[in-house]
């Protein structure tokens, strides 16, 4: 028997009723596919849907599009036209960043009214000066539906600039030089590149990677000469091994050029020197399974930091270049702190910890070996690292936001530790005034705590039985921070209560916290999003018919897993480019980003791995059984999670489940796995997702 889980109320069933009246819901094509695995065989019946050109697949995601748009999108579009207007409200159409000092001039970046894109510009010496426009993305993003630059290089004699865009939104990038003497563009653009990139201290000399043309690895380094026909580039380097990546940074000394090879455990670096970039790239310590290090350089040392008999990480030295041998401990490891990442000034270091589940910077005097924590004066935070290219300050720049303060742009004076505030994002009609944060740790299953973050209008009662969202992500270490949302808003100011769960996964409490929601542990990510759940109903904040749950991605794969583990404590779920079919995806080394996983989740040829994964695919485990509400997202260039994952787990979830709940899958035909490009693109796409949960709550207006 199909049945309604909403709660019950007249509108919510009539509007239920209507969504399943008139147009029929689409209805994939069954191809059963084979796959044998150690014994074990899995049929998937709409693997077909991953042949990009086939035109049944573009049939089928446009039957999906127009049916989210008759049964939702049609009839909320007087709602989602009101939350887009709120959000777009939010935001300051002619607003410009701090300028920061680099090399002589002053570079900044702003917006003029009605426009999505940035103007990059500069001034010289001065913040007076005449301003000069270095690159307006607007005229880039002309004719094109979707574009993005991703990174901005100026070369040390400030004549030329060189930017990385992609108008496709697969995260190929083409690498663009502008003489900023003459205004021109240049002719020798480089296609397929990843987006980090270097000038030699002769600003004709140009270092670049380059990515795979199937896997979009990033496997390469080249050298170019600016001016010059890019198919006469010179591979430097070439990564063999397909689990690692490479990037690419000039040092804080600017006297290097540092290679960075990564996997998700694994590193090692090259490095070349700045003056001199034909010589061959020289390895700074040899890999070794396990080991993580990242380098930099500043008055006359390296400084490294490692995970080398370190969970949390320590920070090294070395005196000279080259040598793996003579590392010297600078700031020890520490159980309970973890170490993020640092910035070297000629007297200070600031260093990047979490701690407690919150970002904390840590300064060290040089000379005395001194130090001492900025203090952030709130119970939950985001704290984040702005620029500091010049190494010879003694100011240390660093943005700063939370759960009701808008993002700031911090100067913190190192010797004195004087703050400034250079800035406060204005965010129009916002009054911080309004809203509360509670901070709460919540015991779940195996008897650990994870940190949970609510926030919500004042004078809600948080036992009176809310509406609730709550959002996670939870995987390679990467930590949810408690940061501004001003989108987030339009649900708060209708009574919801918005939670954010740092759930095993991330590194909110340490690289423990990583390790413990990754691999053979990953099922600790989606038990603490579930037992949190619980938490929140038991405790009367609200109930299975007004708890609301939303991830992304490795976050999305999450939404899939607890829909299948505990589809009764939700009303709804959306799930953004959700990563749900996990088998057949990682088991395809074709596929972007597969073999450079394997030390996230598993490699699936090792049959202990496999069985795992196997057990929490939500693609796999699909069953016969009522569903939550639910919004699917994808992109149909989305080079991270490909179109087809959220494509064929909805066609399953349609073909199998019990329920009568909405079940709508809407495809961004222009863009991948970000979404729309521009600071307006996200509007629209997030005023969908948020009238979907009002529109569940029976909320109209």
């Amino acid at each position: 028997m199909k049945t309604l889980k909403f709660y019950t109320g007249v509108l919510i069933l009539t509007m239920a009723s209507a969504c399943n009246s008139g147009i029929k819901a689409p209805e994939a094509e069954i191809i059963p596919k084979e796959f044998s695995e150690f014994g074990n065989t899995r049929i998937d019946n709409y693997y077909w849907m991953n042949e990009r050109k086939n035109p049944k697949v573009m049939s089928y995601l446009k039957e999906e599009n127009d049916y989210t748009d008759a049964k939702f999108l049609k009839p909320t579009a007087l709602l989602s036209k009101k939350i887009a207007d709120e959000i777009k409200g939010r935001i300051v159409e002619d607003d410009s960043s701090v300028p920061y000092h680099e090399n002589g001039y002053f570079y900044y970046y702003r917006y003029e009214k009605g426009m999505d894109y940035e103007i990059y510009c500069r001034k010289h010496e001065h913040p007076d000066s005449t301003e000069e426009i270095i690159l307006d993305v607007n005229e880039l993003a002309d004719g094109h539906d979707y574009c993005e630059v991703d990174d901005i290089c100026v070369s040390p004699n400030n004549k030329i600039l060189a930017f990385a865009v992609d108008t496709v939104s697969r995260r190929k990038y083409e690498i663009r030089f502008r003489n900023l003497t003459t205004g021109k563009m240049q002719n020798d653009n480089i296609p397929n590149t990843a987006y980090g990139m270097v000038f030699a201290d002769d600003s004709r000399t140009f270092f670049y990677v380059g990515k795979e043309t199937t896997s979009l690895r990033a496997s390469k380094v080249f050298r170019h000469v600016v001016g010059s026909d890019c198919s006469n580039d010179k591979e430097i380097f070439y990564e063999e091994d397909p689990a690692f990546n490479i990037d690419i940074s000039r040092s804080q000394s600017d006297e290097w050029i540092i290679i960075s090879h990564n996997s998700s455990t694994t590193s090692e670096v090259r490095l070349i020197p700045t003056a001199s970039p034909y010589k061959t790239p020289v390895v700074f310590r040899k890999r070794e399974k396990g080991i993580e290090y990242h380098v930099d350089h500043c008055n006359g040392k390296f400084y490294i930091l490692t995970n080398e008999n370190a969970k949390n990480f320590c920070i090294m030295t070395c005196d000279s270049a080259y040598y793996d041998n003579n590392w010297k401990v600078l700031i020890p490891h520490d159980e309970n702190v973890l170490i993020n990442d640092f910035t070297v000034f000629d007297n200070y270091l600031v260093i990047e910890e979490m701690r407690e589940g919150l970002v904390a910077f840590e300064v060290m005097d040089l000379k005395t070996k001194e130090r001492h924590l900025i203090d952030f004066g709130e119970e939950a935070y985001s704290a984040w690292t702005k620029e500091n290219p010049e190494h010879f300050s003694n100011l240390f720049r660093f943005g700063y936001s939370s759960f009701t303060t808008p993002p700031s742009v911090i100067e913190y004076n190192l010797e004195t530790h004087e703050k400034k505030v250079l800035k406060e994002t204005e965010v129009p009609g916002f009054d911080k005034n309004k809203y509360e944060v509670k901070r709460l740790m919540v015991e779940v299953r195996d008897g650990t705590k994870v940190p949970v973050t609510l926030l919500y209008k004042k004078g809600i009662d948080l036992h009176g039985n809310n509406n609730l969202l709550q959002y996670a992500y939870g995987s390679y270490g990467y930590a949810e921070d408690d940061g501004f949302v001003p989108s987030v808003f339009s649900l708060i100011d209708r009574g919801f209560v918005f939670s954010l769960a740092h759930v095993r996964g991330g590194s909110e409490m340490g690289r423990k916290w990583y390790d413990d929601g990754k691999l053979l542990n990953k099922k600790n990510t989606f038990y603490d999003f579930i037992d949190i759940t619980k938490y929140l109903i038991d405790n009367g904040i609200t109930s299975p018919e007004k708890m609301y749950a939303m991830g992304g991605s490795a976050g999305g794969l999450l939404m899939g897993a607890i829909s299948n583990m505990a589809p009764e404590l939700y009303n709804g779920i959306i799930a953004e480019v959700p990563f749900v079919d996990v088998v057949t995806t990682m088991m395809d080394e074709s596929i972007p980003l597969t073999t450079e996983e394997y030390d996230e989740w598993g490699n699936p040829n090792d049959e202990q791995y496999y069985k795992y994964m196997l057990s929490y695919s939500p693609y796999d485990n699909v069953e016969e059984k009522d569903y939550p509400a639910m919004l699917v997202t994808t992109g149909l260039h989305d080079s991270q999670v490909q179109y087809w994952e959220p494509a064929k787990w909805v066609a399953k979830l349609r073909a199998t489940k019990t329920d009568d709940n909405p079940l709508f899958l809407h495809t961004n035909m222009k863009a991948g796995h970000s979404g729309d490009s521009g600071r307006f693109g996200i509007v629209k796409e997030k005023a969908m997702e948020y009238t979907f949960l009002l529109w569940l709550a029976g909320i109209k207006e």
